[in-house]
């Protein structure tokens, strides 16, 4: 029997035509319009029409909650549960995707997800005015060699190491002049690339604090059940059944780092012989074969990716 980890991506795997692979899939349309009618935003559009509203991030979050959801429910409607050689032992999610795999896992409802994804989005792009922070990736240089530059780049502004995506790509987050330093200090420390990133909110670091305390204050009144399969969270890279610990762990996570690396670190230590992604794009399958290269990990594109899976 194979032990199967599924993986949920987050905000910059969004991109226009997005759902293609699944135009004539019936439980892809159904979620979306389900979604749409909760929002009252036609996301389906947004998903597959050129428009200036895709990447802002009040829409991009929920969009990738429902395009993530959707894609697990068509897995399912395929018999991904049923098929008896794949067995799923656990979920994780990139960043905004840790809210799709807490709904995959039955701990968090669509429909809660929902409103807490786009509130979740919309004190984020609050906390920091635009132009303020920044993002950035640097490639090929060693962890510690980023957050020490990092360090010297602060000035008493913030400036950190938030995404630890796969060895040697790692994502710093902060002040945007600071960050700017840091991409230069990273270069002259031999990093192979510092690159800019187009997003308008600095996540995963200390300038989030004041949207994780709203968020704290929204969880307490949402319900979160003990998953049915575990998910490994951002911030621990730990499982929780407690309700209580897994809100913490969300609104710790929009000020700590994405452990990524270490998260497929520990789902291949659990055993997984398949992985796969599911959701738009090919990231996270691609930063699985980087961070453990003998794990196979698709990515669930379609409609024939997802038999594929299955029958694979």
């Amino acid at each position: 029997m194979n032990k199967t980890a599924l993986f949920f991506p987050g905000q910059g795997s969004q991109s226009v035509g997005m759902m293609a692979g699944f135009n004539d899939n019936p439980v892809i349309k159904q979620t979306f319009t389900e979604a749409s009618d909760i929002l009252k935003t036609d996301f389906w559009a947004m998903a597959t029409e050129p428009n200036e509203l895709l990447n802002q991030t009040q829409n991009t979050q929920p969009l990738m909650l429902i395009a993530g959801v959707a894609t697990y429910r068509a897995f399912i409607a395929a018999g991904g549960l049923q098929a008896p050689k794949n067995k799923i032992i656990a979920h994780a999610g990139h960043s905004l995707g840790e809210y799709t795999a807490l709904v995959a896992s039955s701990a968090l409802t669509f429909a809660d997800a929902l409103p807490l994804v786009k509130y979740r989005a919309e004190v984020m792009q609050s906390a920091v005015p635009e132009g303020v922070g920044a993002m950035a990736a640097i490639l090929g240089l060693d962890d510690e060699l980023v957050r020490e530059s990092c360090k010297e780049a602060a000035q008493n502004e913030v400036c950190e190491a938030v995404n630890y995506n796969s060895f040697g790509q790692v994502v710093i987050a902060g002040n945007k002049a600071a960050v700017e330093r840091a991409m230069e200090i990273c270069k002259a420390k031999g990093a192979k690339r510092a690159l800019p990133l187009p997003v308008s909110v600095p996540s995963h670091c200390a300038l989030m604090r004041p949207a994780a305390q709203k968020l704290a204050k929204y969880l307490k009144i949402v319900t979160i059940s003990s998953p049915k399969i575990p998910v490994i969270h951002n911030a621990d890279v730990a499982a929780y059944n407690d309700a209580e610990k897994i809100k913490d762990a969300l609104v710790r996570q929009l000020y700590s780092p994405v452990r990524w690396v270490e998260t497929v670190q520990m789902i291949d230590s659990l055993g997984i012989t398949s992985a796969a992604e599911c959701g738009p794009g090919k990231v996270l399958a691609s930063l699985t074969k980087r961070i453990v290269a003998e794990l196979p990990c698709a990515a669930l594109t379609s409609n024939d990716a997802i038999l594929e899976f299955i029958s694979s």
